[in-house]
């Protein structure tokens, strides 16, 4: 189960059917796990204020991951929450070459993929969860996100 939330109009000013498009990356990143997943399109500030209050950084990223506890008799297990920042995705993708929506859906499934425990740090972990980001990527159609352009 995902459950989309537009917090920020710029999210869907600029991606046509923009939770479909989330739907789908989390729905790939999940794979056959079953549980609940919400995420947040928002704006840089709300990032900010949580990066800040969770992580003690002052400044906004690009996706923040939030696992939840298990809920015991619950018929759908939470696995969290996800919240990303419209201006800085947006920003690294035009400095990067990519579009917002392969962007946007590379970081659904970043994020989704902390949610279900994955983690990136030490290299090898990195490289675990780039591989598999990859693929995952690969099956929607969206290019290796990790690909240096020189």
């Amino acid at each position: 189960m995902i459950e989309v939330e537009i917090e920020d109009a710029a999210w869907s000013d600029a991606i046509t059917d923009v939770e479909a498009l989330v739907t789908r990356a989390a729905e790939a990143a999940l794979g056959t796990a079953t549980g609940a997943v919400s995420v947040l399109l928002s704006d840089d500030e709300t990032v900010r204020d949580l990066n800040a209050r969770f992580r003690g950084k002052d400044k906004p990223t690009n996706v923040l991951s939030f696992p939840a506890a298990a809920m015991p008799g619950a018929e759908v297990q939470p696995f969290g929450d996800i919240v990303l920042g419209y201006g800085v995705c947006a920003e690294e993708a035009r400095t990067q070459g990519k579009s917002l929506s392969d962007h946007l859906s590379h970081l659904t499934v970043h994020g989704v993929l902390h949610l279900l425990g994955r983690d990136h740090e030490d290299d090898a972990e990195a490289e675990a969860m780039e591989a598999e980001e990859r693929e995952i990527l690969a099956g929607l159609g969206v290019g290796d996100p990790y690909r240096v352009t020189a």
